[in-house]
């Protein structure tokens, strides 16, 4: 059973964040973070996407396809899959793109 995380907790999970988006954790370190400590934000499920929605993204951004791509770790035929709609993103992806939505394209920069 996962128990809500403390203050104490949340702090410490918020100083990795930060410490891991600015490069002094690395990624592996931060990885293992558990879900005993996250709690109840570990919980959170990602939005299904349209493709249009993801083009809305990646134009506002400025960006072509295969930079979008390059950004992302994800191929041109992936990004333009998921455009047309042939694919739905999943698991990381889904979240990436959920988070870029919510906080903007300035997040994986």
């Amino acid at each position: 059973m996962t128990t809500k995380p403390n203050r104490l907790t949340n702090a410490l999970i918020e100083t990795a964040d930060d410490m891991c988006r600015l490069g002094v954790m690395d990624s592996a370190t931060h990885a293992k973070i558990t879900l005993r400590h996250l709690g109840d934000r570990a919980l959170g499920a990602a939005e299904p996407i349209s493709g249009e929605e993801i083009r809305t993204l990646r134009e506002r951004a400025h960006l072509s396809q295969a930079a979008f791509a390059r950004h992302l770790n994800l191929t041109v035929g992936y990004v333009s899959q998921l455009e047309r709609g042939a694919k739905q993103p999943k698991g990381p992806a889904l979240t990436l793109l959920n988070v870029i939505r919510r906080k903007g394209f300035e997040v994986v920069l």
